[in-house]
């Protein structure tokens, strides 16, 4: 079949950081494209050898996915001069240890042990760790709180920066409870409530939502 009856002089062009991509002719279900100067002749729902997907084609349109996302391409436009892919979020996985997730973090960087827990409604630390993290918890405004052992006094702070893994965060509400408990820091919604969490067999995997 020869193709070159539907090519266009008004070529769209789409670059990203590794790929030189020229849109030469669009027809139902089929694009021609310039890939790094190599033509390719691609049908709906084929990729090329550089991983460059046909999703939909008429003679006006086309829509390409492009590591992992989809655009639509108008037949003649001029698409821009850079395209640059989603950063990828990065993943923390946690495996139990006697039923329970815990991690070593920091917060303002310094080293924390972490018990994940979902039913704390903030991160909440003991004094003792709080005066480690130079935290001046004491100007912070007191409430109470309940605990295992009853209701309790803490103190309401924010953390400068709390980082997981490569997860990191910012100005995060905590607790410090003034007493010994929780004996390890833990790792409630203030921080897990913007991330996704996912959990396949035993893992738990923690992904930033944006």
């Amino acid at each position: 079949m020869d193709c070159r009856a539907h090519y266009t002089l008004n070529a769209s062009t789409v670059w990203s950081d590794t790929l030189n991509i020229v849109v030469e002719g669009l027809f139902k279900n089929q694009a021609v494209i310039k890939i790094n100067n190599q033509q390719r002749i691609l049908k709906v729902g084929k990729t090329s050898p550089e991983g460059v997907k046909l999703i939909s084609a008429t003679s006006r349109s086309a829509v390409l996915e492009i590591d992992g996302v989809q655009k639509k391409y108008l037949l003649g436009s001029h698409i821009g001069s850079n395209y640059t892919p989603p950063v990828a979020q990065p993943v923390v996985s946690l495996w139990p240890t006697n039923g329970m997730y815990i991690t070593t973090g920091s917060v303002n960087g310094y080293s924390v042990d972490f018990l994940v827990d979902t039913g704390a409604s903030a991160i909440a630390l003991n004094a003792a760790t709080a005066k480690r993290l130079d935290l001046d918890y004491l100007k912070g405004q007191k409430v109470g709180v309940k605990t295992a052992s009853g209701i309790e006094v803490a103190y309401q702070v924010t953390l400068d920066k709390v980082q997981i893994g490569d997860i990191k965060l910012h100005n995060i509400r905590a607790m410090v409870l003034d007493g010994p408990e929780p004996e390890r820091a833990l790792l409630g919604m203030t921080f897990l409530g913007q991330l996704d969490m996912y959990q396949t067999g035993r893992r738990m995997d923690l992904k930033k939502k944006f």
